[in-house]
This record gives C-alpha cells, sequence and structure tokens, in this order.
C-alpha cells in the first residue's frame, strides 16, 4: 500500500488545494473544501482474470484508421433515439441528469426492459424488490434485463465479467465507491476515480454505459465539472413537477445534435412517448380568448407548434410589472419597447404577464411575432383567429426578418389544419399548392392593420 495523502477539495467545483482556506478562489463559495484521504495503490486492470490480454493502442495514419459506421444499439424508444441521435453507440459513456423524483431512473428501467440486449441495470440506491415493483408496472415479462444492488466498482467489474451485458445503467454515479479511494460515496474523488473505471470498462470492451447524476441545488450535475467533461453525452430530463410532461435535452452529445428534444408523459404505467407534441402544447378550449397566439417554432429538427398566452393590464400598484414564464424577461421588455417606439403602443404604464404553455422554455427567435401577437391581442381585448399561427423574428426598428427552415414550419402549420401562417416577405419559400395561406408581411405595422 502506497503512503497515504491528504488533499482539499471544493465540493461545489472541484477545485484541488493543497491546504485548507475558507474560500475557493474558484467558485468564489465559502465552507465548502474538505479534506479527503486519497491512497494510490497500485492499480489492476477493471478486469479480474489474468488471462485476458490488454488492448494496446497504435499509432495509426489517417487513412489507416476504419472509417466505416459503426452500427448503434436500437433503444426501441423514438423520443431517446432522436435525442442521441439514432441510438446508443458502442462503447460510450452516457450521463443523465435531473431533478430529485422527475424520473430518471423510471425513464432508464423502462428503456431497460425495452432492450432486447443483455442489460444490467445497477442500483445503490433501491432494492431489488423496490426495483421489481417499478418493473411490474412496466413491463414484467422481459427477460434479458439483470438487476445489480451493488455500490462497490470492484464488485461490479466481477459481475460484469461474469455476465458479460451489452450494455451497463448505473443508478447513481453518486453512490458508488472504489477501494483504491478511502473517501466517502459521493465526494469528489470517488466521483472521478468511479468514472475513470467506467470509461476504461467502456472503452476497452466497447460495452455502451449510462449513468445517472444527482444534481445541486442550482441545477448543475453534482461532482466536479469534469465529470462532464469526461462523458460522451450529457443528458438533462427535465419538467414540472404540477405538469405531467417530461423534457429530454442533449446539452453535450459527441455523436450528434444538442439541439433535439423527446417529450414524455408521466403515466402510472411509466412514460410515453409524445409523438406528436403539438397536441399538447396547444389548450383546447369552446371559445376563442384574446392573448393567446400559436407559435411554429423547431427544436433541433422537429417542428412544434406552441401556444403563447399574453396578460396586458393596468398597473395597479404604480410600477408597471414585466413577468415572463418559458420565454426571456429581457427579450420580452425589447420586444415593447418596439411595439412602444413603432407602433406606437402605450404599455409603459400597464402590466405585461407572458406565458409559454406546456411548461417548455422557448428560445427560438421566431417566436417573437407570436409574442407580439398575443400582446396586443390582449391590449386591444381581441381575440386572435384560432387557425392563425406566426413564425418570424422581430428586430429592433420594428422589421419582421426571417427565420430558417419556414418551409418545415409552414407544412408542420397545415399538417394540424391552419389556415394562415405569418412569416417575413424576405423569406425565401418555394412550396407550391399547398392548402395554408401564407401571409407575407414586412414590418411590424403590417401585423398591427391585420389584428387592430
Amino acid at each position: 500500500m502506497a503512503k497515504v495523502k491528504t488533499t482539499f477539495f471544493c465540493q461545489s467545483c472541484g477545485t484541488q488545494y493543497s491546504k485548507w482556506q475558507g474560500q475557493c478562489t474558484a467558485c468564489k463559495e465559502w465552507n465548502t473544501i474538505v479534506e479527503e484521504v486519497v491512497q494510490k495503490p497500485e492499480k489492476n486492470d477493471w478486469k479480474t482474470s489474468t488471462n485476458t490480454q490488454k488492448r494496446v493502442s497504435k499509432p495509426l495514419t489517417i487513412k489507416q484508421i476504419d472509417s466505416s459506421k459503426e452500427a448503434r444499439l436500437d433503444t426501441l424508444d423514438a423520443e431517446f433515439n432522436r435525442v442521441l441521435g439514432g441510438g446508443i453507440v458502442p462503447g460510450s459513456l452516457t450521463l443523465l441528469g435531473g431533478e430529485p423524483g422527475i424520473g430518471k431512473s423510471t425513464l432508464l428501467l423502462q428503456i431497460s426492459l425495452k432492450l432486447p440486449y443483455k442489460t444490467l441495470y445497477v442500483s445503490g440506491e433501491e432494492s431489488q424488490k423496490q426495483i421489481k415493483m417499478r418493473a411490474e408496472r412496466i413491463n414484467p415479462d422481459n427477460e434479458s434485463c439483470y438487476i445489480l444492488t451493488e455500490t462497490k466498482t470492484q464488485n461490479i467489474f466481477k459481475q460484469i465479467e461474469a455476465l458479460e451485458p451489452d450494455i451497463v445503467i448505473i443508478d447513481s454515479i453518486q453512490t458508488l465507491h472504489s477501494d483504491y479511494i478511502e473517501s466517502s460515496s459521493g465526494s469528489i474523488s470517488q466521483i472521478k476515480e468511479c468514472t475513470t473505471e467506467l470509461i476504461k470498462f467502456a472503452k476497452e470492451t466497447n460495452t455502451p454505459v449510462v449513468l445517472i447524476g444527482h444534481i445541486t441545488k442550482d441545477g448543475n450535475i453534482a461532482g466536479p465539472k469534469i465529470l462532464e467533461h469526461m462523458v460522451d453525452t450529457v443528458l438533462q430530463f427535465e419538467g414540472d413537477r404540477n405538469h405531467v410532461f417530461r423534457i429530454l435535452r442533449a446539452q453535450k452529445n459527441r455523436f450528434g445534435s444538442t439541439h433535439e428534444l423527446g417529450i414524455y408523459e408521466m403515466q402510472g404505467s411509466g412514460l410515453r412517448e409524445v409523438s406528436n407534441p403539438s397536441e399538447i402544447l396547444i389548450s383546447k378550449k369552446d371559445e376563442e380568448l384574446s392573448g393567446n397566439a400559436i407559435a411554429a417554432t423547431l427544436e433541433g429538427m422537429r417542428p412544434l407548434m406552441i401556444e403563447v398566452q399574453a396578460l396586458v393590464s393596468t398597473a395597479v400598484y404604480g410600477t408597471p410589472q414585466r413577468s415572463a414564464t418559458g420565454f426571456n424577461a429581457k427579450r420580452l421588455n425589447m420586444l415593447l419597447a418596439v411595439l412602444e417606439k413603432r407602433a406606437g403602443f402605450r404599455l409603459g404604464a400597464k402590466d405585461v404577464f407572458l406565458n409559454i404553455t406546456g411548461g417548455i422554455n422557448v428560445d427560438d427567435p421566431a417566436i417573437d411575432l407570436a409574442v407580439v401577437a398575443a400582446i396586443l391581442s390582449s391590449n386591444e381585448d381581441e381575440a386572435l383567429q384560432a387557425n392563425y399561427c406566426f413564425a418570424a423574428e422581430v428586430g429592433l426598428s420594428g422589421e419582421i426578418r426571417p427565420v430558417q427552415r419556414v418551409e418545415q414550419r409552414i407544412l408542420e402549420a397545415e399538417k394540424l389544419g391552419f389556415s394562415a401562417i405569418f412569416v417575413s416577405k424576405y423569406n425565401k419559400i418555394s412550396l407550391k399548392d399547398t392548402s395554408i395561406k401564407i401571409q407575407l408581411i414586412s414590418k411590424i405595422e403590417d401585423l398591427v392593420n391585420f389584428i387592430v
């Protein structure tokens, strides 16, 4: 056994120090630096057997490297596949983070029970009986999913070597601990060491590993920031506990786009894939109400129709309030200033509240026109046509700016039965024989003439 070495780590950002101090110089947090005992013994490979040959990496020229596309593992979950870019890449390490109780374990257990491959689901948080109770609600007949409750990485690798699974799922990385580090589970050094061992296993055996990660009160994945650099893909599972819908996003993806979006509905039997999210993001109502406008937006390659709600009322307390849910509040202030300056609407003494329905956050500038239309509708207390939708960006001078892939938005609006879509006249549109009316406008005054 090598000499015991003591180091100090910031529990907030993972910065290492040679001695204790009150404030972390990296993240400026106070009293987060904790002493951890680190041992550096002679480490064996993750394999326990001695008859396996260790792969030696050799330098190759660009021409010598095999460029054939490796087949991805199909998870039989269309939403999960879309976010990953087509499926799980063999030998990759994927990290899934999210709020407590949002459904991370349910999602991965559901995928484990769907997979036609031999899957090892390792849980350090629940017993096998607890997992069995949840599995009975989802798919109790699966015979290729093996459940292991273990937190010690050396024991996990022994079971992996005996079982030889096609995919390994760890719930969660913060519960694992290694014999080579003498600090508690969830500490900075333990998370780094356990992740390093799993990466070595994944790359040498070409077996994909999926990790569940806890998050801090700030919404970041708990542990050192280097954890997100080490893995290949970082997924975020988010949603509102007051809504049944959950959204899966990719914050980092070495094998695909980070702009894709997966939507699920939480049910008693598990998470249901939502193939047409536009239906759930547009509220059903019997009569037309003012302040509602439909925007055609894009999340990755997927077009969405979302509902924008606005409420404009006289400021009761003297100081006008500006509040936005699911939309950038600074951008809302900018659009209000454009309306005040270019269209002559006096909104300086009025409260303005804006909401994107469905509990999602949208940063696509193409919903600017729908936001303006909803504000004007509420201000005049005149309902917009229910079958109108909008897809354009609004500039500071009041011009209606073009947006990317407008034809895809138009086709989605046509598919959902909208009769007219308002877009910028500067968009190049080559569509012909469409049943939807394409209304071209160039400045914000044109929109005012249609609404007021």
